[in-house]
C-alpha cells in the first residue's frame, strides 16, 4: 500500500494525500491499522457499512460478478505480535516468481465496476477455494479467469 500511495494519484486521492503536502504513511504502520481494525471486528463492519450505502443509493446493480485475485507482496521479514511469522502470510509462486504476503479476491459488480465482495487470505489460497463467497448470488452471469475453472464462471 506505501508503495502504491507513491506510485498512484487514483489512490492518494482516495485517502486524500496530497505527494508534495503531506507524509505518506509506512508499511508498518499501515499493517499496524489493519491488525487494529481486525483486532475490534471493523474491517467486515466498515465494507458492509459501505455497500449498504451503495445499494441504498441505487448504484449497485446485481446482474453479473466479475471474480478475480491479486497478490499482495509483503516483506519475508513481516512478523506478528509473537516475533514469529505473520499467519495470514504465506509464500507462493506465480509463474516462475516467488512472492510472500496476503491474496486479495474480489467481486467486482460487471457493469458499475463497484466492489461488493472482498475477502483477504493467505498468498498461497487457490482462487476456486473461495469463488462461492466471492458471489451475491443474484447473478445472472459470472466473468472469471482460468484460476477459477469452475462451470459457474464460465459465460
Amino acid at each position: 500500500m506505501e508503495e502504491a500511495l507513491y506510485d498512484m494519484g487514483s489512490k492518494r486521492r482516495f485517502v486524500g494525500i496530497e505527494l508534495n503536502e503531506d507524509a505518506i504513511l509506512d508499511e508498518t504502520t499501515i499493517l499496524e491499522f489493519r491488525h487494529l481494525l481486525e483486532c475490534h471486528g471493523l474491517t467486515d463492519r466498515i465494507f458492509s457499512e459501505v455497500n449498504a450505502l451503495v445499494r441504498e443509493r441505487g448504484l449497485l446493480l446485481r446482474e453479473g460478478t466479475l471474480v478475480d485475485a491479486t497478490l499482495i507482496n509483503a516483506p519475508s521479514s513481516t512478523k506478528s505480535a509473537s516475533g514469529t511469522r505473520d499467519p495470514e502470510m504465506s509464500q507462493t509462486r506465480k509463474g516462475n516468481q516467488w512472492y510472500f504476503g496476503m491474496k486479495a479476491h474480489i467481486g467486482v459488480h460487471a457493469d458499475s465496476g463497484l466492489v461488493h465482495t472482498l475477502l483477504g487470505t493467505t498468498a498461497r489460497t487457490a482462487d476456486i477455494a473461495v469463488f462461492d463467497e466471492l458471489l451475491h448470488g443474484d447473478e445472472e452471469g459470472v466473468s472469471a479467469d482460468r484460476g477459477y475453472d469452475y462451470p459457474q464462471a464460465r459465460e
